[in-house]
């Protein structure tokens, strides 16, 4: 009987945002049914509205009204749907728990969690996390996990992984993981994995991986691997890879080229140089290295404008050596 008389309370307490609620506190420790604003113990409301603190156990039905003001710190209840200003410990809500500033701790949502400000700790959402800062921690969403800040952590998204800022641990989004501000760690996307900035660390992708800035480390996709800016380290595709600049090795299933690379270009088709340079080996049925070759060139039709080492193949053009050592088969070199 105890048990219904206090929902029977709960029930009818006024829900506006003027109702005080029932106050069985001794200086604010003890029993709050409604809207008690400060409450150190339990506290029970249909609706929350002008909380200032809370510490220990807020349960509600429903999220607030208007804004959600107070801190509430302890254990944060949602039947279906709980929020606050800002959350300090563990909140649960069968629907889903947000704060409009920051929140830390472990959250959990039938359908998402979410805050304004920044998360740090462990979240996870049936559908999304989501926050206007940024995640500290790990979150996990069944479609997806994002931030307006950045990530540092462990994000994971049935679908995608994304923020316009920089991702600085793991991110698995199932469709894609990208961030506007670079990427330092592991990124992997079925699809996709990108960034706007810089890449530091191994990018994963099903069709692509791609970076505005420089990509440092190793780069693997079903069909291409490229960089705005340069790429340096490992780089493997299956149909090509490209980069202003590459240092490391590149293996594109089909093709591999840049303006000008140190190291190695191997492609099961072509090579390509742009008025660069190559200190290293083109190795591909046809090497168009249209630049300076200091290194080795092996293929079908071997090609470079200068050379300062080997071509070796059916076919050897040094554009610039003097007639008759132009084209050779077999081998060809500088010749003076």
């Amino acid at each position: 009987m105890r048990q219904l008389r206090l929902l029977a309370l709960l029930v009818l307490v006024p829900a506006t945002a003027a109702a005080q609620g029932l106050d069985l506190t001794v200086n604010h420790v003890g029993l709050a049914l409604g809207n008690v604003p400060r409450v150190t113990g339990l506290r029970l409301n249909f609706r929350d509205s002008r909380v200032q603190w809370v510490n220990g156990i807020n349960a509600t039905v429903w999220n607030s009204y208007r804004e959600p003001t107070g801190a509430i710190t302890g254990l944060v209840l949602g039947l279906p749907l709980t929020d606050g200003r800002r959350i300090r410990g563990l909140a649960l809500g069968a629907g889903g728990v947000g704060a409009a500033d920051t929140f830390t701790g472990i959250g959990a949502g039938g359908l998402g969690v979410g805050a304004g400000g920044n998360m740090r700790g462990l979240f996870v959402g049936g559908l999304g996390v989501g926050t206007g800062g940024s995640i500290h921690g790990l979150a996990v969403g069944g479609l997806g996990a994002g931030s307006a800040g950045g990530v540092e952590g462990i994000a994971v998204g049935g679908l995608g992984v994304g923020t316009a800022g920089v991702i600085r641990g793991i991110a698995v989004g199932g469709v894609g993981a990208g961030a506007g501000g670079g990427i330092a760690g592991v990124v992997v996307g079925g699809i996709g994995a990108g960034t706007g900035g810089s890449m530091t660390g191994i990018g994963i992708g099903g069709i692509g991986v791609g970076s505005a800035g420089d990509f440092t480390g190793v780069g693997i996709a079903g069909i291409g691997v490229g960089s705005g800016e340069r790429i340096r380290g490992v780089a493997l595709a299956g149909i090509g890879v490209g980069a202003p600049r590459i240092e490391g090795v590149a293996v594109g299933g089909f093709g591999a080229g840049a303006e000008s690379a140190t190291g190695a270009l191997v492609a099961g088709g072509y090579t390509r140089l742009e008025r660069g340079r190559l200190d290293g080996l083109a190795l591909s049925p046809y090497n168009d290295l249209r630049g300076h070759l200091h290194g080795l060139s092996v293929g079908v039709v071997n090609y470079a404008w200068t050379i300062d080492g080997l071509q070796l193949g059916l076919i050897n053009i040094v554009r610039d050596n003097p007639a008759p050592f132009r084209v050779l088969p077999v081998v060809n070199w500088h010749h003076d």
